[in-house]
């Protein structure tokens, strides 16, 4: 059944002129080695993090740059990225590899790069002005609530390495298998006098989180 483009764009209501410009944003890598959304995502990570970044500084004006950077990071990573993609039925229109467009099961990873390509598209018909309401409209609610800093767990672990030993953390990636559509990467982290803790994750930046919650999680212990 062919993917109906009108429908999206009537629902986050963005006309394209270009269309195989919004097809190219929702198509992954698996489905198509040379026409993806691989430079779209790219480009839309940009894009989301400059207008994100002149909305933090609008509302917060007197913020230091640390703390900025902290709401910057809580509102434009991997796990928002798919919640917004999810929410605008991302998964619906993509085109992975065999899978149908009606497939509910794919990755979060790919719905997070989606939602990226998505912007970048946007980007390139409509340019910045458009995009950014765009991108502040979807991202409202979250923007709202950025009040509440999240410091993850890879920054935490950095700043106890930083405070104690004055060296970052060592990062090793350990594996990398799977299909191209769903993969799994094996990341190992540690401090200067600590062994390697392993973790997994979809992502090489998901299994470094991982790794660092786990480390984190024996520091408290120690």
């Amino acid at each position: 059944m062919p993917i109906n483009y009108l429908k999206l764009q009537n629902s986050i209501k963005v006309k394209f002129k270009n269309i195989n410009l919004l097809k190219k944003s929702l198509t992954h890598k698996s489905y198509d080695p040379v026409n993806n959304y691989e430079k779209l995502e790219f480009l839309g990570d940009r894009v989301l993090g400059l207008a994100i970044s002149k909305k933090l500084i609008d509302l917060y004006p007197d913020e230091k740059e640390g703390i900025l950077d902290k709401k910057l990071a809580s509102l434009v990573n991997k796990n928002v990225c798919s919640l917004i993609g999810r929410k605008l039925k991302l998964h619906n229109y993509l085109l992975v590899g065999n899978l149908n467009n009606k497939n509910k099961n794919i990755e979060n990873k790919i719905i997070s790069d989606a939602c990226e390509a998505l912007i970048g598209a946007i980007y390139l018909e409509k340019e910045f002005n458009f995009t950014q309401k765009f991108i502040l409209k979807i991202w409202n609610d979250l923007i709202k609530s950025s009040n509440v800093t999240h410091i993850d767990a890879k920054t935490k672990l950095q700043e106890y390495s930083l405070k104690k030993y004055k060296t970052l953390p060592i990062y090793k990636l350990i594996s990398n298998t799977g299909p191209r559509h769903k993969p799994s990467f094996k990341i190992a982290v540690k401090l200067k006098d600590s062994k390697f803790i392993e973790a997994t994750g979809s992502s090489k930046k998901i299994a470094e989180q991982a790794a660092a919650n786990e480390l984190l999680k024996l520091l408290v212990k120690i």
